[in-house]
């Protein structure tokens, strides 16, 4: 399964513009709660077209590769820690697998950041792991 994440969420305001929050630990950190539980509610709204209904069978390997819209230097793991966490709360909040913890979710791979001006993003696949071990 690949899943398209954004790398900001916009929170709508009444009386100004919408408040842009980036999907990374400096936001996440620097945040009061109250935002991040929004920014959390909007994120699995914003991936609930690609998950709802769909089915994970466990135990999984997760894979990410962050896409960045410039060259300037990144550090990728501030971004894939608020993702990775919003992401699989939100699998299991919209019931695609039981649970996110050790059991379910074996590995996680990140790839080298790429350079995509037109479309930045990170791209998530999940992949199930068969088991091909046979009882004696």
């Amino acid at each position: 399964m690949k899943i398209i994440s954004p790398l900001y969420i916009d929170l709508p305001r009444v009386r100004t513009k919408p408040k842009r929050v980036y999907l990374n630990m400096n936001a996440y950190g620097n945040t009061n709660t109250f935002t991040n539980n929004e920014v959390k509610k909007a994120y699995l709204e914003a991936i609930r077209e690609q998950v709802e209904g769909k089915v994970i069978v466990t135990p999984v390997e997760i894979t990410y590769r962050v896409l960045k819209r410039t060259k300037r230097r990144l550090d990728k793991m501030n971004v894939i820690a608020v993702t990775s966490k919003y992401l699989l709360d939100a699998l299991t909040n919209l019931g695609c697998w039981e649970d996110d913890n050790d059991d379910h979710v074996k590995t996680e791979t990140i790839l080298p950041t790429e350079l995509c001006r037109d479309n930045p993003r990170v791209e998530i696949i999940i992949t199930s792991i068969v088991n091909n071990f046979t009882s004696k």
